[in-house]
């Protein structure tokens, strides 16, 4: 039986997404179904998929509400294969303008969005960019494993970083050989990631700092999506990366420019630990509706 849905395609920094909405989590569609939706050639085309279902009526959203009550909309979010994924920094300010724009949530300006997501409760605001989000705590995680990208030259020492999701940054030498990786084909980690993990290639640029901000550029292959023009987790495992590296009186702001846009990052003390924050631009482009068979 086949069933429409109508959907909107937003991006954040060229990340692009295909957003439906289903609060009672009455849709279910398979890894092959979505996987089909976010094909670039026979479906609408994008790097995930996202459906907005109230966290009430889905076994994660329970675990969101009772990390916070407040977390009424849950972020289902799938990469573009069809495969599930704990967290997207671009995919949900697409989200949180999605929920606005379509009457399903509001966002005064000052207030915060609570949002559940596989990888934790977020908190979204508007700023001067679009919207910023909390990410949350941040861990070095999966040690340093060596990466072999096609066109490099050798394989590469690799930072792992944990933001709800699971990251490794590689720095590379100058933007001619960012330039030179090809993405297309999955970097190769060694040891293997047990889940996987996005991939992001560094260079800082000259001078790393400009008035107390720190300047990356940067380009990632997304686990189960591909080569993407922006990854907003991504951006942020960059960012701590590069600070990691470069030691005492590196700068907790960052500009991080990638192939769709720049992306701002900023670390911040909290109670429980540092956070990172993510903000940027959220766009929504057009609607449509599509015949799910």
């Amino acid at each position: 039986m086949s069933a429409t849905i109508h959907f909107t395609k937003g991006h954040g920094t060229g990340n692009d997404f295909v957003l439906f909405a289903d609060p009672d989590g009455e849709t279910e569609l398979s890894a092959a179904q979505l996987a089909t939706i976010a094909d670039r050639h026979f479906g609408v085309g994008a790097d995930g998929i996202i459906r907005a279902v109230r966290s009430r009526n889905l076994e994660a959203g329970a675990l969101a509400l009772a990390e916070d009550a407040a977390a009424e909309w849950f972020m289902d979010y799938h990469n573009a294969d069809g495969s599930p994924s704990e967290m997207c920094g671009n995919g949900i300010r697409v989200y949180a303008s999605y929920l606005i724009e379509s009457g399903l949530a509001e966002l005064p300006p000052g207030d915060t969005m609570v949002i559940g997501t596989r990888g934790g409760v977020r908190d979204v605001q508007r700023n001067s960019t679009g919207f910023q989000v909390d990410l949350g705590r941040w861990t070095l995680d999966g040690g340093e494993p060596l990466v072999r990208a096609k066109n490099l030259q050798i394989a590469r020492p690799g930072l792992g970083i944990n933001l709800g999701n699971p990251h490794v940054v590689v720095a590379l030498a100058s933007e001619a050989e960012l330039e030179s990786a090809d993405l297309s084909f999955i970097p190769i980690l060694e040891p293997e990631a047990p889940a996987g993990a996005n991939v992001e290639f560094v260079v800082p640029l000259e001078p790393l700092v400009r008035n107390g901000v720190g300047h990356i550029r940067m380009r990632v292959h997304e686990r189960g999506s591909g080569e993407t023009l922006s990854c907003g987790t991504g951006a942020a495992a960059a960012a701590l990366a590069t600070r990691y590296w470069a030691g005492a009186g590196a700068p907790n702001q960052w500009r991080v420019e990638v192939p769709g846009g720049t992306l701002g990052v900023r670390m911040f003390p909290t109670e429980d630990g540092e956070h990172v924050a993510l903000s940027g631009p959220a766009e929504l482009v057009y609607e449509g509706n599509l015949v799910i068979a």
